[in-house]
């Protein structure tokens, strides 16, 4: 693709600054920036004017429709499709686009879940304008339509969507990064949380998707024999990326440049059919929308090459699942305050930091891991490169020498009898990206950033940033809190001492070690960390009587809506467990079991016939072989029949347990039964795309 053409088509889909020059009065365009860039009310006297701008320029761009696109709590996106055009007369229509219709609108939307906040029969929900998102064209097939990002709120005002809460986060995070920067006498400054999500995602031939019921229904293979060969090779990692798949990938990055997303990096990852697109790093809200655009682009755009995307964490057993690293850094100024600084005050100002994640996550560790608690990702975390449960924080060892030093007041250099002490010239320059990376750490420190690496790939990065923005802005003002007190005689040594008990009392969440061995797992037990295994055991940690007066007290969450958000994920995870299990269970017995008796058929009826013949050589094996697949399908019936009962009982435990039992005995079937009439695709058909 012509670079000329790339830049004259990127954005080009979205409502930005040129485009505001371009179809809005001066004044408009700045009050408008201000609002979106300063986080200043709306003024609603430029609301029309902004509208019928908004209007002409989608129009002019082929769009007959516009939406209010928000983000609800089942994960995805949702959209309500309204003409531009309203009949005046007979035969004759007039396009019109309100200030009142930009700003708010009436989805109903009584179906989606709220967690007992309102009844199916009190339908009112409204979607209210997010001004610090611009709006955007999505096109499709036969026209386009102009997206409008939005927050969505029940009638009586409970939040039911995920946009809601990360924004009130983000400015819980502004408030205590501008109370943390009073310390130290910088003010003035504007706060920026940024996001780069690096999305894993499958690719598979849509022919072998359409004949598997569970890739369908569930996004899952739900059986399946593992292949000879399939990542064991390390071959496909950072490989030639194949034709089809690389035309592909060019189209997905064309549509994301034409809406601003700034798609810079595409590759094979571990496993075969496994891929990774990860964007340059954005301000977090416009991030997280982008993201969620991402993944729809993904799935549009491989049903136009003939693939399937999944984005699920774990759509094949036994090789590599798919995760959304998300890389979570804070700025005030323009300065990351993740970034070691080259003089004593920005080293300060980073320790402090620093220091105020390692006690939000050691303090709170049960919600980071409720943030990613989903059935699918319960599938994938702890092997394979993705995460264990047991929420810990990798630094490096370098990093971890210094801190080391700081704790014990130790001097940098050996030999040396001084004193390591914070804002002043002996601290040392900090390391900045000199450490390896732990790929089995859940939260790891990478030079001026924090990448979480336990959310799935399907998850919408909103609730885990929420979450994280949350209890970092609680450990942040606790700190400013106590640096605040100290006097400006002895504020150095007292900031020392601060961040030395921190350290000393939350230390116990910092390893660079391997979080796969059993060693790790004792240890972590014997530091006291929670290890929540399970997602209905994490997702418990949200109703807590801490957690919900944390959440409060931010101003994030009232406990009426994170107990609703409790209900809502635990009630997805238990419907989505009974949905695979009858899945599981039709396949096993509609189409496993028949081709099954029909091998066995076919065997019985060869070793009859060879005997009728005299034969005498080969009936021992063809007697074996049949033997081997009869007491296969006695263990298939079996297995539906516990399944069946499992069902019956509706726990999810009990589902997920007798579905595990059931693939052991199918997937030892498919491995006896005549290749022909294995009645799905295998894995080796739908992990190698050509």
């Amino acid at each position: 693709m012509d670079p000329c053409a790339t830049e004259i088509a990127y954005g080009s889909d979205v409502f930005n600054e040129k485009a505001m020059r371009e179809y809005l009065a001066k004044d408009t365009v700045e009050a408008l920036l201000r609002t979106m860039n300063g986080r200043a009310p709306l003024d609603p006297s430029i609301a029309n004017e902004v509208a019928h701008g908004l209007k002409q320029w989608a129009m002019a761009r082929g769009a007959t429709h516009f939406t209010h696109w928000f983000q609800p709590l089942t994960g995805s996106t949702a959209e309500k499709h309204d003409a531009f055009f309203e009949p005046t007369g007979v035969a004759e229509t007039i396009a019109r686009f309100s200030g009142k219709n930009l700003i708010m609108g009436e989805p109903d939307a009584s179906s989606f879940p709220s967690g007992g906040l309102r009844r199916t029969f009190e339908a009112r929900g409204y979607t209210a304008w997010d001004v610090t998102s611009p709006a955007f064209i999505k096109r499709h097939s036969n026209g386009a339509t102009l997206c409008v990002p939005t927050v969505f709120c029940s009638y009586t005002g409970e939040v039911l969507d995920k946009k809601t809460p990360l924004l009130r986060s983000m400015q819980a995070m502004d408030r205590a990064v501008q109370k943390l920067m009073a310390c130290f006498g910088v003010t003035g400054g504007q706060t920026m949380i940024t996001l780069g999500a690096e999305q894993e995602y499958f690719l598979v031939d849509k022919r072998h998707w359409l004949a598997r019921p569970d890739l369908v229904q569930c996004g899952r293979t739900l059986f399946g024999a593992p292949p000879a060969r399939h990542q064991q090779l390390e071959d496909h990692y950072f490989g030639s990326i194949k034709p089809r798949v690389l035309a592909f990938m060019e189209d997905v990055e064309r549509e994301l440049w034409r809406l601003g997303i700034p798609a810079k990096t595409r590759h094979n990852e571990a496993a075969p059919a496994q891929f990774e697109l990860a964007p340059m790093f954005e301000e977090l809200n416009l991030a997280v929308d982008h993201n969620m655009l991402i993944m729809e682009t993904l799935r549009n755009v491989a049903e136009r090459h003939g693939l399937v995307c999944l984005l699920h964490e774990k759509p094949f057993a036994g090789v590599n699942g798919s995760g959304k690293h998300n890389n979570w850094s804070v700025a005030y100024d323009g300065k990351n305050l993740l970034e070691p600084g080259s003089n004593p005050q920005q080293n300060a100002i980073f320790l402090a930091t620093l220091a105020s994640v390692i006690r939000a996550v050691d303090l709170h560790a049960d919600l980071l891991r409720a943030s990613t608690a989903t059935l699918a990702n319960e599938y994938r975390l702890g092997a394979l490169e993705a995460p264990p449960t047991v929420i810990s924080i990798f630094l490096g060892d370098e990093l971890m020498r210094v801190i080391e030093r700081l704790e014990k007041g130790a001097s940098a250099e050996t030999g040396k009898t001084s004193k390591l002490r914070i804002g002043v010239d002996t601290l040392p320059p900090l390391p900045r990206d000199t450490t390896d990376r732990n790929r089995t750490s859940p939260f790891a420190f990478t030079g001026n950033k924090f990448e979480f690496r336990a959310p799935g790939s399907s998850q919408n990065c909103a609730g885990v940033c929420m979450v994280l923005n949350t209890i970092v802005a609680e450990s942040m003002t606790v700190v400013a809190d106590a640096i605040a007190k100290l006097p400006k005689a002895r504020f150095h040594e007292g900031l020392q001492k601060i961040v030395q008990a921190i350290l000393k009392d939350h230390r116990r969440v910092i390893f660079n070690g391997d979080g796969y061995s059993e060693a790790w797992r004792e240890e972590a037990a014997r530091r006291g960390l929670p290890n929540l295994s399970s997602a209905p055991e994490a997702l418990a940690t949200l109703i807590k009587p801490k957690n919900l007066e944390l959440f409060a007290e931010q101003g994030v969450l009232l406990p009426t809506e994170m107990e609703s958000r409790h209900d809502v994920f635990l009630d997805d995870y238990e419907r989505k467990a009974r949905i695979e299990g009858k899945v599981a269970l039709d396949i096993a017995r509609g189409i496993v079991e028949p081709a099954v008796t029909a091998e066995l058929g076919t065997l019985a009826r060869t070793l009859a016939d060879a005997k009728a013949a005299g034969l005498t050589f080969g009936l021992e094996s063809v007697r074996a072989t049949a033997e081997g697949i009869g007491q296969g399908l006695d263990a298939l019936h079996a297995g539906c029949a516990r399944l069946d009962e499992a069902l019956g009982t509706g726990a999810p435990a009990d589902i997920l347990r007798a579905m595990a039992a059931l693939r052991t005995e199918v997937d030892a079937l498919e491995t006896k039964v005549d290749d022909a009439r294995w009645p799905l695709p295998k894995y080796r058909d739908m992990l190698f795309v050509h």
